[in-house]
C-alpha cells in the first residue's frame, strides 16, 4: 500500500461521503474494527486491515459505477449521515447537500413551524448547551441560532468578538475548539477568515455549524433563503425548476450568494442573472460550479437589464469591511433596487429578498426602504424562516428529528397573531 492504511480509509469515506458507522456497515465489518484500522500505527490499539478488505475498497474506488452505487446507497440513511463531512455530523458548506437531502431537511423545517410561530413547544434538546462563538459582528444570525436552540429546549452560551476571547491572548483555533467542546454540546462559529470554521471543526467531534467564514460560505443562510423561495413559490403556484433568479450587488465578497447559487444549482433549468458593479462580480470558480448543472448564467452591470423578467430578486449589501476603498468605484447610489425600478421592469409576482442587514440610510447602495409596504418584499418572511430551518439543522445534526412530532405541546402564553404590526398578510401563508 503506497499510502498509510489510515489515509486510504479516510479518503474512501470522504469520497463516498459516509460516516464511520455507515462505511463499516457497507464493507461488512464492525465499527470497532474500522476504528482500530483508522488509528495511527504508533497506537497500541492499531490493527492492520485484512488484504481482502483493502482489495474490496480499492475495487469500489477504482470502478466508477461501483463508486456511484455506494455513494447513492448512502442517500437512504438518516439525513445526518447523508450530509456528514469527514465522517462528522457538522455543517460547514452547502456542498454537503444533494437536492434530496435539502428537501428532506425542509420537511423537518415544516414540522418546526408551529414551534417557530409560538403555537407549540418542544424539549427534545433539554439539557444540551450550544456555544455561539461569533468572532465577527452579528445580530440576526447569532440571535437566530440561539433562539432556534432554545426553542428545542436547549440553552446557549454566547461570546462575541476577539477582544473577549482567549484567542486575543494567542490561543490557537485548535485549542479553543477542543476546550470549548468539553463545555458544550454543539458549536456555531462565525469568523472573518475563510476556512477558519473548518479548522474549528477538525479539532472536535461535536456538531459544528458554519455561521459565516469571511467571504467563504454561509450555509444556514442559503438554506433558509432556498426554503423561503420554495415557500413563496408554493404560495404563488410556481415551481423553482425553470425559474429566473437575479442575484444583485456585491457578488464577489457576499458569502450568502456564494452558498445560495450552489444550492439553487441543484434544481433544473434555471436562469441566473448576476448583476454587480464592475469589480464586484461573482468568483469564476463558483460560476463554473453552477454551470456544470447546465443552467443559463448571464452577467451584467445593468440593473434594468438584470431585473427584467426575474422571478426572484436577491439583493446584497456591499461588503465594505472585506475590500479596499478604491474598489467602490462604480458602486453609485443609482445601483439600488427600489420601487420605481421594480415597478418598471418586474412582474407583479416577483419575490424580493435580502439576507440583511441592509443599509437603510438615504443614498445607500442597498435595497430601498420604499419597498417596505410592497407585498413582493419577502425579507421579513425570509428572516422568520431562519428559526424553523436552524431548528431543523440542530435536530438533524443531534439526531432528534424523529422525536419532535411526538414531543409537541401547546404554549401557555398568548403569542401575537402576526409578529410585525406592518406585516403584509398574504393568502397561503400561516401566521
Amino acid at each position: 500500500m503506497s499510502v498509510s492504511q489510515q489515509v486510504f480509509l479516510s479518503d474512501a469515506m470522504r469520497r463516498l461521503n459516509l460516516t464511520r458507522d455507515i462505511f463499516a456497515s457497507r464493507i461488512g465489518v464492525k465499527r470497532r474494527e474500522l476504528d482500530a484500522w483508522l488509528l495511527s500505527e504508533e497506537s497500541r490499539h492499531y490493527r492492520p486491515m485484512p488484504d481482502v478488505v483493502h482489495r474490496f475498497v480499492t475495487e469500489i474506488m477504482e470502478n466508477e459505477p461501483l463508486l456511484k452505487k455506494y455513494a447513492e446507497a448512502a442517500q437512504t440513511g438518516p439525513i445526518r449521515d447523508r450530509i456528514a463531512i469527514n465522517g462528522k455530523h457538522q455543517l460547514l458548506s452547502v456542498d454537503q447537500f444533494t437536492r434530496e437531502s435539502v428537501e428532506d431537511l425542509f420537511r423537518i423545517a415544516d414540522l418546526m413551524q408551529p414551534i417557530a410561530r409560538r403555537q407549540k413547544v418542544s424539549r427534545v434538546l433539554e439539557g444540551a448547551v450550544l456555544g455561539n462563538l461569533f468572532f465577527e459582528a452579528s445580530t440576526r444570525t447569532r440571535v437566530s441560532f440561539g433562539a432556534a436552540f432554545c426553542r428545542l429546549g436547549g440553552s446557549v452560551c454566547d461570546t462575541t468578538g476577539f477582544t473577549f476571547s482567549s484567542m486575543a491572548k494567542g490561543e490557537s483555533i485548535y485549542d479553543t475548539s477542543r476546550v470549548l467542546s468539553g463545555y458544550v454540546d454543539a458549536l456555531v462559529i462565525r469568523h472573518p477568515d475563510e476556512g477558519s470554521v473548518a479548522e474549528f471543526a477538525r479539532a472536535t467531534n461535536i456538531p459544528v455549524v458554519n455561521g459565516g467564514d469571511g467571504p467563504g460560505e454561509h450555509p444556514s443562510q442559503a438554506l433558509l433563503d432556498l426554503y423561503t423561495i420554495l415557500t413563496e413559490f408554493s404560495r404563488l403556484g410556481k415551481l423553482l425548476d425553470g425559474s429566473h433568479i437575479a442575484l444583485v450587488g456585491d457578488l464577489k465578497y457576499g458569502r450568502t450568494v456564494h452558498s445560495l447559487i450552489k444550492l439553487l444549482a441543484l434544481y433544473r433549468g434555471l436562469k441566473f442573472t448576476l448583476v454587480s458593479p464592475p469589480g464586484l462580480e461573482m468568483p469564476s470558480a463558483i460560476i463554473d460550479q453552477a454551470a456544470k448543472h447546465g443552467h443559463v448564467i448571464e452577467q451584467t452591470n445593468s440593473l434594468q437589464k438584470g431585473l427584467s423578467g426575474a422571478d426572484v430578486i436577491y439583493t446584497t449589501r456591499v461588503q465594505k469591511e472585506r475590500f479596499q476603498q478604491e474598489e467602490l468605484q462604480g458602486y453609485v447610489p443609482q445601483f439600488q433596487v427600489n420601487k420605481s425600478i421594480v415597478d418598471a421592469f418586474c412582474r407583479d409576482d416577483v419575490i424580493i429578498m435580502h439576507p440583511l442587514p441592509r443599509d437603510s440610510r438615504e443614498g445607500a447602495h442597498d435595497l430601498s426602504v420604499d419597498l417596505n409596504e410592497d407585498p413582493r418584499l419577502a425579507i421579513f418572511r425570509q428572516t422568520d424562516n431562519g428559526i424553523p430551518v436552524r431548528m431543523a439543522i440542530f435536530a438533524v445534526l443531534m439526531g432528534v428529528e424523529s422525536l419532535v412530532q411526538h414531543s409537541l405541546r401547546d404554549v401557555t402564553w398568548f403569542p401575537p397573531t402576526h409578529v410585525g404590526p406592518d406585516d403584509t398578510l398574504l393568502p397561503g401563508i400561516e401566521y
